[in-house]
């Protein structure tokens, strides 16, 4: 079994490559499809595979760079990123990363970094879990009552509509962004963009976790363009997170490159699929891959706090991350697939009928 091990230089870890191939394909599907680098399982996924905290964050946020850039590139093609509104936030993204990134080192120094990072991200994705599944419950009475009252059912209604009352604060700037067809503050993004950047630099994900689903229900940008542009953010703020994680000594670049290399032919697959799942198929989607995460945290913590079933509980956590891995991105391949030859056999009837 020993081959299938490979010793990490900065870590001084030993880490099974194979885990990090699969969460690398695994996570380039995940990350093109839901707008986010999938930091998210990625560095809880690293580090259930072995690595210290502190290097998990870093490793993850050095191969996340490198994928949201190819993703950004296809979404651009398809019109889902809103380039305006990513320059804007960029300010606050930074500012927001490097905070979060100095607390990290803070709690590395006093020893508590592994326990307060599993905590927060427990906390968040269950706050997150809730609001993706409330909103999802929500728009689906609307639709109801939309039907028993004789309506015709609006397909870009939403459930929550907390942007409605945000986008009320006249504070100027007042900015029109195109692509995401919204007038708004700026300080309204940068706001947000400030947040998800502290929270990406204390959990090490490019934001896109939390800034994804700020960008639909805080700033009121559709699906599709919500995803594109988040990961314009997440690129920028990968790179920035990686030179700061490299220059702090806390970066694995032999498992980040092992990643990137399954990551950049995932994130392909990834993006083409958004064209075919649009909205609230995409978000029910990310709740559930939200709550598989949180479960798998929770077993790591339990295989501390319950030693005798240490490694039964380790186990557990290292095979649903990379089953939630692969079963998501098998899920967003064959929906691809199937979307793809719907759209070949429209064209192929509209080429007979005007034959």
């Amino acid at each position: 079994m020993e081959f299938f091990y490979v010793l990490m230089p900065i870590a001084g870890v030993k880490i099974f490559w194979p885990g990090l191939i699969i969460l690398g394909i695994g996570v380039g599907i995940i990350g093109g499809f839901f707008g986010m680098g999938g930091a998210w399982m990625v560095t809880p996924g690293l580090n259930i595979l072995g690595f210290p905290m502190a290097f998990a964050i870093g490793t993850d946020i050095a191969h996340m760079a490198g994928k949201s850039l190819i993703s950004t590139m296809r979404h651009g093609k398809f019109g889902n990123v809103d380039y305006k509104l990513g320059f804007i936030m960029l300010g606050g993204t930074i500012v927001g990363f490097e905070i979060g990134a100095q607390m990290v080192m803070w709690l590395e120094r006093i020893g508590q970094v592994d326990k307060y990072v599993r905590y927060l991200y427990l906390v968040l994705l269950t706050l997150i879990a809730w609001m993706v599944f409330a909103d999802v419950a929500k728009k689906k009475r609307k639709d109801r009552e939309a039907v028993a009252a004789g309506k015709v059912v609006d397909k870009l209604s939403t459930g929550i509509e907390w942007h409605k009352t945000l986008h009320k604060i006249k504070i100027p700037p007042m900015v029109h962004f195109k692509e995401a067809q919204i007038y708004c503050s700026a300080w309204l993004p940068i706001f947000v963009s400030f947040l998800t950047g502290w929270m990406a630099g204390i959990l090490g994900i490019g934001g896109g976790l939390i800034r994804m689903p700020a960008l639909i229900y805080f700033v009121g940008c559709p699906t599709h363009v919500a995803v594109g542009t988040d990961l314009f953010e997440v690129m920028i703020s990968g790179l920035y997170g990686t030179a700061t994680y490299t220059y702090k000594g806390r970066t694995e670049l032999v498992a980040a490159m092992i990643m990137l290399c399954g990551a950049a032919v995932g994130a392909q697959v990834g993006t083409v699929a958004t064209k075919y799942i649009k909205g609230y198929g995409i978000r029910i989607a990310f709740g559930l891959a939200v709550i598989g995460c949180a479960i798998s945290i929770i077993l790591k913590m339990l295989a501390k706090a319950i030693p005798a079933y240490g490694g039964l509980l380790d186990g557990s956590a290292t095979v649903l991350i990379l089953g939630l891995v692969s079963a998501m991105s098998i899920y967003i391949f064959v929906r691809m697939l199937a979307g793809a030859k719907r759209e070949i056999a429209a064209k192929k009837a509209q080429v007979s009928m005007a034959g």
